[in-house]
């Protein structure tokens, strides 16, 4: 591992190992009793936020032995910042190859939630999803970079919640600059367990050099609150085979530690 990749990674492993041993006293983001608004689902994000002074950290697992970790924070109860980073082959035999940089993350609530009303959230997101492709400048699912997301929850044998949202990827060294649409859903089951369903139109990735055969990306998945503040999900990601060369149903597994009042 280089030493310029080791300081760029430094920050958030580091924040990430202190805030872990303080953030285990909450019930988590999934079931009926979770006790934090979701922030993402799989891939995809929510108009979900962390309260001022709440922090967050997320963990991802994914091919090619790769490895994601990143750490948010609520300043204000509208405004959240937060910081990744990752790369591959970090279990095993092999040099790790690490991201190029680190990815921002920036969300402002701009209306709550009301009957009529969806909550609403302008956002910044340049951390890429699965391995990063150095030859072409971009993660192998782009990065959201500028959205707009709305969430609604419904009450229906527990929680229903719809997310729909548009947003403007900065990486676009492929030619596709187009901007694109998302939506998502969860619904809980019991007190402890949610399933988690998301469509990423990826119409900013259907043409030029890009990656997607125009199907767009249809994630499926489920989140357990094992409590402590701790929720783990086991999603199948890119189930129509939208990215070139992928095997559908490529596994993830993701881990979330809060530290919630």
């Amino acid at each position: 591992m280089k030493l310029s990749h080791f300081a760029r990674a430094a920050p958030v492993i580091f924040v990430s190992l202190f805030v872990w041993g303080s953030s285990l006293h909450a019930q988590g983001s999934a079931g009926t009793n979770a006790s934090v608004e979701s922030r993402n689902l799989i891939d995809l994000p929510t108009a979900g936020i962390n309260p001022e002074g709440v922090v967050a950290i997320d963990v991802e697992f994914f091919q090619e032995s790769g490895f994601l970790t990143g750490v948010s924070i609520g300043v204000l109860d509208r405004l959240m910042f937060g910081i990744s980073y990752g790369g591959t082959h970090v279990v095993g035999g092999g040099d790790p190859q690490w991201n190029d940089l680190p990815g921002f993350q920036f969300k402002a609530r701009l209306a709550q939630e009301s009957v009529g009303f969806p909550a609403i959230a302008l956002g910044i997101d340049t951390q890429g999803k699965e391995p990063y492709i150095e030859d072409s400048g971009r993660y192998t699912i782009k990065s959201m970079g500028a959205y707009l997301v709305g969430s609604k929850n419904y009450d229906l044998f527990g929680y229903l919640a719809i997310h729909v949202g548009l947003n403007y990827s900065f990486e676009h060294a492929d030619g596709d600059k187009d901007i694109n649409v998302f939506a998502s859903a969860e619904k809980t089951l019991g007190p402890f367990l949610s399933i988690l369903g998301e469509y990423n139109l990826a119409s900013n990735d259907n043409s030029g050099e890009s990656l997607g055969k125009g199907r767009g990306y249809l994630n499926l998945g489920a989140r357990i609150s094992v409590g402590f503040g701790v929720s783990v999900s086991l999603a199948f990601k890119d189930l129509l085979h939208n990215g070139q060369g992928e095997t559908p149903g490529n596994r993830v597994i993701q881990l979330e530690f809060v530290n919630a009042h």
